[in-house]
């Protein structure tokens, strides 16, 4: 069975930084996108950020942009994401994601991807 296993959460002042890290495992995804979405409490989840299977393409909500990157490793089936700057308002629980639509449909309303990880949380203090 595929399972995507997030780490990385943790409590943050603003302004501060975190790596979030996803692995997946039970099969292989070299030719799917993989990214993250995140969920406040009593809010409704959104994107964050996705990245194509080559590496080379990425995309961001306009929300994170400039402060975090997506990066991945397909040998370890690894997607990761350098969150600098943080901002109370990126408090929520972070879920890693695999699909193999394109990029831009992951900031699609409704959207529902092939995986999900548990996710991991992240609490950034004023």
């Amino acid at each position: 069975q595929v399972q995507l296993v997030e780490s990385g959460g943790g409590l943050v002042q603003a302004g501060g930084s975190l790596r979030l890290s996803c692995a997946a495992s039970g099969r292989t995804f070299s030719s799917y996108a993989m990214g993250w979405f995140r969920q406040a409490p009593g809010k409704e989840r959104e994107f964050v950020a996705a990245i194509n299977w080559s590496g080379l393409s990425t995309y961001y909500a306009d929300s994170v942009k400039g402060r975090f990157t997506i990066s991945r490793d397909n040998i370890k089936n690894t997607v990761l994401l350098q969150m600098n700057n943080l901002k109370p308002e990126d408090t929520g629980v972070y879920y890693c994601a695999v699909d193999s639509r394109q990029l831009s449909d992951w900031a699609r309303p409704g959207v529902v991807m092939d995986y999900w990880g548990k996710g991991t949380l992240v609490t950034v203090s004023s």
